[in-house]
């Protein structure tokens, strides 16, 4: 049976993700530092598809390598072997400039969205390279196309880092198992979450600009809308070195062409 382990998804993408993937008859195993909020994901996992598929949670901090390996032996334990590695844990940057933000921040921003798709993507794939197949994909984010904004500049520099980390780690693959285990980025666009709203371990708030808001209601879409068109592309693809891509340019030039007449507010009150 497919099972696929993805990092930080007790909620928000990554639970979003979590639940396609069930839905599509993947075993799935999840895994977060909040205990409380993987146990609560686990219980809407296990209602769907649950004739069929099977879903565990193992909690762990990507920041340490050992949590990491041993998320995915027990992944192994659970269903035999890994078809699918996605590194999604990541946390947003405080809305600061670079000067202004603490040794504790930098390190935090640093250890969980560089470092921890790092030591995923060791783990993954030398348990991949073992059994001689199997697919990575690493969440790329602001910063990895070069964009830069005042706020962002050290979650784009961990991003940009995780772009160039993964395209050559997928040379690596090249050489090593001839794109046998294929390491790949997934990039969702602008997701509406509390990833947005939120820093440093959802300690923080952020508080958006308008100007913010604006280009978030034009380019932005919930992550069940994106799921429903990237997790069926990452199970179909074969390929090394892929980029699933969601807010392509075309796709951008639309929402602006269209922004005048199709109006979307995602932070009005409920």
């Amino acid at each position: 049976m497919k099972c696929v382990v993805i990092t930080g998804s007790a909620r928000g993408f990554g639970l979003c993700q979590a639940k396609k993937f069930k839905e599509l008859g993947f075993n799935v195993v999840i895994s977060d530092v909040n205990e409380v909020n993987l146990n609560k994901a686990l219980e809407e996992l296990n209602a769907i598809n649950n004739e069929k598929t099977k879903a565990i949670a193992v909690k762990c901090d990507v920041t340490k390598e050992s949590d990491v390996e041993n998320l995915y032996l027990e992944a192994e334990k659970a269903f035999g072997q890994v078809g699918v590695w996605i590194n999604n844990a990541g946390v947003n940057s405080p809305d600061k400039p670079v000067y202004e933000l603490t040794d504790k921040e930098v390190a935090f921003i640093l250890d969980v969205d560089l470092k921890g798709t790092i030591y995923g993507s060791k783990v993954a794939f030398k348990h991949m390279k073992e059994q001689g197949f199997g697919k990575i994909y690493n969440v790329e984010g602001y910063g990895s196309n070069d964009a830069m904004m005042l706020g962002l500049t050290m979650y784009g520099t961990a991003k940009r880092a995780v772009t160039y980390f993964t395209r050559s780690l997928a040379k690596e693959s090249e050489v090593l198992t001839k794109g046998k285990v294929a390491v790949c980025r997934l990039a969702p666009g602008i997701m509406i979450t509390d990833f947005i709203t939120h820093a440093n371990g959802d300690k923080t708030k952020i508080n958006l600009n308008e100007k913010t808001k604006k280009i978030y209601n034009i380019l932005g879409d919930y992550p069940e809308t994106i799921v429903d068109y990237v997790v069926p592309r990452m199970i179909e693809n074969t390929k090394n070195d892929k980029q699933i891509l969601w807010l392509t340019n075309r796709r951008a030039f639309g929402r602006f062409l269209t922004a005048g007449f199709k109006k979307r507010d995602f932070f009005a009150e409920k």
